[in-house]
This record gives C-alpha cells, structure tokens and sequence, in this order.
C-alpha cells in the first residue's frame, strides 16, 4: 500500500547544544506518522517527512514545544 509523505521544515529558536537536537528529534520521532526527522543545530531548522494522514504540520509544532523549544513562524 502506498503511502504519501510530505517534508515540513521547521524553524526552532532555543535550542544550543546537541542534546537540545536529540530532544527535538525525538520528541518528533515518537510521533506516528513521523518518518524521518533531522533537525540542524546551527540553522535552527527541522527537517521532518511525515504521512500527512497521519500526523498534521501543527502536531509537529507541539511536538517541538513539548520538548521545551519555540516554533518561529
């Protein structure tokens, strides 16, 4: 069965180290719907492709502010 996926990017401010970049993946890998996530500490960006019928963009939103960070818009 084919399943469609879309890529977010998603501009964090807060983050300083890299643990602050392991959080933020993993609070957006324990999404379901989630398939892949990197997210680059000197940009401030996350990059995220996720099954859009599963997980909608401002669930990946409160994903990041969960794991302590802020979404810039």
């Amino acid at each position: 069965m084919f399943n469609s996926t879309t890529k977010a990017e998603i501009k964090i401010s807060g983050m300083s180290c890299a643990h602050c970049v392991a959080r933020v993946e993993k609070s957006l890998k324990n999404l379901d719907g989630v398939k892949d996530v990197k997210v680059d500490l000197e940009t401030g960006k996350a990059t995220v492709k996720y099954n859009p019928k599963k997980v909608e963009p401002s669930k990946l939103e409160d994903a990041v502010k969960e794991a302590g960070y802020d979404v810039e818009s």
